[in-house]
């Protein structure tokens, strides 16, 4: 690959209009999310010695795909959707399906880009906290008639839950007017006591409640693309399942999802790491003067700039040309001061050190031309 930029500059506006693909330019990436430390060596070694049968062959289809999410989350195959990432099936549910969404904001773009203009409708967040009132949120769903709901918990940009209790009297303020409440707990892995505040050993309580999960965060396979939809309601799961293509999911994905009960202790184990280490980045970012840091509940932390300190976009661009380092700023998100905020994926102690470190010595430099 021959690259398109011949400065930090250039390259700084090179990958600042990609969507993937970071691994080829050599740099830190603070900006996407994933674990990093799973999965382990012996998957990798397990794809690698089926390859020619992986590549070779028809994967599965959605049936049999369904039954191998089941098997790791505990769940019947009939409740089950699994899509090529989460993004598959947010762009049947938004796209598709939904006659009339609702999502607070900010929050993960793609629930609103999915969606046919004029059917969203953007709830905003208490501010500054960010916080979700539930009850505010389901009025303002059943006043102007929305069909669905999306509530992302933890919450991207800022990390921060969702209750559980809050979530089920959501659900059910919802239910007498036939509002679907879809949960994205894609990154509930890192969050503490996940398994006590997960809704998904619930589902079958709640029919018009789903679970939207990428699995992508969590068990760090960006590039296998999968994602899964669970829910109670046999109507969703048909109409889902109804507009994904026979073969959605490829065999590298097929098979890692066959073996990945094996590899449960290591999951959990890589998903201490890396709350262990977000939890000494949180610290460490706290020691910023004038820094606004909200405690994370995901493996990433969002931030409010000090006052005095130049705009996200400016600090974003100062801290890749400078230290090669990529975050995200929060300029295009639905909310006030847009352009004061950046998000901060947790990487190593090691990178996150050195984040900071970078992070203070642009944060008030002279204006790049």
């Amino acid at each position: 690959m021959i690259n398109k930029y011949t400065t930090q500059e250039e390259k700084y506006e090179y990958i600042s209009k990609q969507h993937g693909g970071y691994y080829r330019h050599d740099f830190t990436d603070h900006a996407y999310l994933y674990n990093l430390y799973f999965p382990p060596e012996a998957i990798f070694s397990h794809l690698k010695s089926n390859i020619n049968n992986l590549v070779l062959n028809y994967p599965m289809a959605q049936n049999a795909l369904a039954e191998l999410v089941g098997d790791i989350i505990n769940q019947p195959s009939e409740r089950i959707v699994v899509g090529n990432g989460g993004a598959e099936i947010i762009k049947i549910l938004s796209g598709s399906l939904a006659k009339k969404l609702i999502v607070p904001v900010p929050s993960f773009n793609e629930y609103a880009n999915a969606a046919p203009e004029g059917r969203v409708v953007e709830f905003p967040l208490d501010f500054p906290s960010f916080q979700l009132d539930v009850d505010k949120f389901a009025d303002e769903a059943i006043k102007v008639g929305a069909d669905m709901a999306v509530v992302v918990t933890p919450n991207n940009p800022t990390s921060l839950l969702v209750p559980k209790a809050d979530l089920i009297r959501l659900a059910e303020k919802l239910k007498p007017n036939n509002c679907m409440l879809i949960i994205d707990e894609s990154f509930l892995d890192f969050a503490d006591n996940n398994e006590q505040i997960s809704l998904e050993q619930d589902i079958a309580k709640y029919p018009n409640m789903a679970i939207l999960k990428s699995m992508s965060k969590a068990y760090g396979i960006c590039g296998l693309r999968i994602g899964y939809l669970l829910t109670a309601n046999a109507n969703l799961v048909a109409s889902v399942r109804n507009r994904v293509h026979i073969w959605n999911i490829n065999g590298f994905a097929e098979e890692f999802l066959r073996i990945l009960p094996k590899y449960k202790k290591e999951f959990e184990d890589s998903c201490k790491i890396v709350k262990a280490d977000r939890d000494i980045f949180y610290e460490d970012l706290c020691t910023i003067k004038g820094m606004t840091v909200f405690k994370p509940n995901a493996n990433y932390i969002y931030c409010r700039l000090p006052d005095a300190a130049l705009s996200g976009p400016e600090v974003t661009k100062r801290l890749f040309i400078k230290y090669n380092i990529y975050i995200k700023h929060n300029v295009g998100k639905t909310q006030p001061d847009a352009d004061r905020y950046i998000r901060i994926a947790s990487r190593t102690k090691e990178e996150n050190v050195s984040l900071i470190d970078g992070l203070k010595d642009v944060m008030y430099l002279m204006r790049v031309k």
